[in-house]
């Protein structure tokens, strides 16, 4: 393995964690909301300069609530759909198909604040002004992206997720150096390092396979997944560790374990159908169609007139400095 190391950023997570924690420094409400451009550009400079990355990427909800993952559980995230006439965040002008739209045309949109909504397209051009690459892939989303990412690049360099998302720590791999930052309680200043010792320690399971299936049987309501009744963290762990996986669990049951028995064994043979399809929508996929490009940090301004158009029409000079900066270009 060499010495470089990907930054993954779970583009959406950050931007939503930027506007609700920056304040919005208007002094008219005609003026443009920028607080989460702001916040988002100025995680990027605290993570190149903390994490010093050979390579950046920030990945992208091209659909937020993919139509296989509903087709299986039509509850995934159901609760988020935004309102009649909700629209997602229009693309950036000139995005690439595989990079745009949020959501696609047949999926509905994710409810967006109104003031974060026209902030998404200027995080779309500022990334682009500056050469660092910003990849989606239609049908599927971010965590998607970063799962198809690490699968590519694991074992020839060192790998850190960006993400408040808890579905992420199923990436996490010692053994070919994958992390995840965790910002959920920290932020991009203090995330958790997720290694498999944090996993151990946290959530008491040996790895990222084992806690993506510890996160079926417990389910996940931010996401609208049920679980198996009467399972949370602990026994959903406990379980794991008794049978080493998900499937080996489900053999177990299967074959009459007298060790399973009681309300347990009742409520896991009434979540069948639920086990069976859960794993394909909580599990990332790892073969999205991720376009192939150089993920090396920039070494120039990709384009130095929309990058200072930004500055100029948006009052970020100070972030976009504070980046450049972070990216040691001059």
């Amino acid at each position: 393995m060499t010495t470089d190391r990907l930054l993954l950023l779970d583009s959406a997570s950050l931007y939503f964690r930027a506007f609700y924690g920056v304040p919005d420094q208007r002094t008219s409400p005609d003026e443009h909301p920028t607080n989460a451009l702001r916040g988002f550009l100025d995680m990027i400079a605290t993570l190149v300069t903390a994490h010093q990355p050979t390579h950046l990427v920030a990945c992208w909800d091209n659909d937020w609530r993919p139509q296989f993952r509903v087709d299986l559980i039509p509850s995934y995230k159901a609760h988020r759909v935004g309102g009649p006439g909700a629209t997602a965040p229009s693309p950036a002008p000139g995005d690439a198909p595989d990079q745009a739209h949020p959501a696609s045309d047949d999926t509905a949109a994710e409810e967006v604040p109104d003031d974060l909504a026209p902030q998404v397209p200027l995080i779309a051009d500022a990334l682009a002004a500056f050469g660092i690459p910003r990849l989606g892939a239609d049908g599927f989303e971010a965590d998607d992206v970063i799962g198809t990412l690490v699968e590519r690049h694991r074992g020839t360099m060192a790998i850190d997720v960006v993400t408040g998302d808890r579905d992420l720590l199923q990436l996490i791999d010692d053994e070919n150096a994958v992390r995840v930052l965790y910002t959920g309680k920290g932020g991009v200043r203090e995330p958790d390092l997720g290694t498999q010792a944090y996993l151990e320690d946290r959530y008491a399971v040996p790895s990222g396979d084992a806690y993506a299936d510890m996160s079926i049987l417990r389910g996940d309501t931010s996401d609208g997944l049920p679980g198996v009744k009467g399972i949370g963290d602990k026994t959903a762990a406990q379980l794991i560790a008794a049978y080493g996986t998900l499937d080996g669990l489900r053999k177990a049951l299967e074959e009459g374990d007298p060790a399973i028995k009681g309300a347990r064994r009742a409520n896991l043979e009434a979540a069948t159908a639920y086990l069976d399809v859960a794993p394909r929508v909580v599990r990332v996929a790892r073969d999205a169609p991720v376009a192939q490009v150089d993920t090396a940090l920039p070494k120039a301004v990709a384009d130095t007139r929309l990058l200072s158009e930004l500055a100029s029409t948006y009052g970020i000079t100070n972030p976009i400095n504070r980046v450049l900066a972070a990216l040691q270009i001059p």
